[in-house]
Formats: structure tokens, C-alpha cells, sequence
């Protein structure tokens, strides 16, 4: 049963009081959902400690608090299903989730928007110098306030070699944008 039926029928005193039990049958469902939620969470994090994994992965180099990380993950992952388990007690669940679905896709397209963002102006900078030859490895130049001798030039950033034996990213797109000062 959707929401638009719940609203139509609400004025039937049958469909009231119907919905008065599914309601409070969704809230029971949601308060122990989140109080089970907390209890599996923290039991699970006293798992991982258990095993010492994070003192495993500090020896290793990792500075992730890793027990911590998957029992939060684990507990909203709980409380995601603990909502949803209430909606569909409620008759909401489909359309709720195809909302939630369209939501989480919008949000995916503008992550991968924003990630390319600068990749793509950095590759088409970086074919662009590759073709047309104007610099090239061992070249000294100056580009705003770094200046030294070209290490690399890979397709999205240049390597740049100081005096004071510095390394120095530089994006290839600023490359074309900002004046280029090639010395001999």
C-alpha cells in the first residue's frame, strides 16, 4: 500500500485506527532496531579489539582506527535496515527507497563530476604538451615563482627539479594557462 493510499483512506475511522498500529508497530521496530543497532555495534568493536587489529596495523605503517571504523559502518548499516524494516511496516517502504535510490545516484554523478573536475583539463594539458614538443625533460624554466629543470612530463602533471633539490608537482594545466619563462 502506498502514501497516497495511507492519506486517502486516513479519513475512514477502520483505516485510522489501522494506521494508528502500524505506526506504533514501526516505532517499536525502530527503538529496538537502534538500541540493537548500539548493542551489536559495540559488541563487534570489542571483537576487533579482541584480535588487536588496530595495534596489527599501527605496527604496519597503517594509522586507520580500523575497529572503530567497521563498527560504525556496521551500526548505521543496522540503523539503514532498522528504517527501512519500519517503513515497510508502514506500507513506505518502495517508495522510499526509489527516492533514496535517486537520491544516492544524484549524489554518486556529482562525486564522479567533482573528481574529474581537474583530471580531465590536466590529461588534455598534458597530450597537448606531449604533441606539440614546446618543452621537454631536462629543459630549465621558470613557471611563476618555481623555476628549475623538468625531472618528468607525465600526462597530468610536470616534475620540476629546484636548485635546492626540491621536487615540484606542477598541474599541466596550469602549464598552459600561466606564462612558461624557458632559460638556457
Amino acid at each position: 500500500m502506498a502514501f497516497t493510499d495511507y492519506i486517502q483512506g486516513i479519513a475512514r475511522p477502520e483505516a485510522l485506527s489501522a494506521f494508528m498500529i502500524n505506526l506504533v508497530a514501526a516505532l517499536v521496530v525502530l527503538i529496538v532496531g537502534i538500541i540493537g543497532s548500539i548493542i551489536v555495534s559495540r559488541l563487534f568493536r570489542k571483537l576487533l579489539h579482541s584480535f588487536e587489529i588496530d595495534s596489527v596495523l599501527k605496527e604496519q605503517g597503517v594509522k586507520i582506527p580500523f575497529e572503530e571504523f567497521t563498527s560504525n559502518i556496521l551500526k548505521y548499516l543496522l540503523y539503514f535496515m532498522t528504517v527501512i524494516w519500519a517503513l515497510n511496516v508502514l506500507g513506505l517502504a518502495t517508495t522510499i527507497l526509489q527516492i533514496i535510490l535517486v537520491v544516492m545516484l544524484i549524489v554518486i554523478i556529482i562525486f564522479i563530476i567533482l573528481a574529474f573536475k581537474d583530471f580531465i583539463p590536466n590529461i588534455t594539458a598534458g597530450f597537448y604538451i606531449h604533441s606539440k614538443g614546446a618543452i621537454a625533460e631536462g629543459d630549465r624554466i621558470s613557471i611563476g615563482a618555481v623555476s628549475g629543470t623538468i625531472v618528468s612530463i607525465d600526462t597530468i602533471e610536470t616534475k620540476i627539479k629546484t636548485k635546492e633539490k626540491d621536487i615540484v608537482l606542477v598541474p599541466n594545466a596550469l602549464l598552459l594557462k600561466t606564462a612558461v619563462v624557458k632559460r638556457k
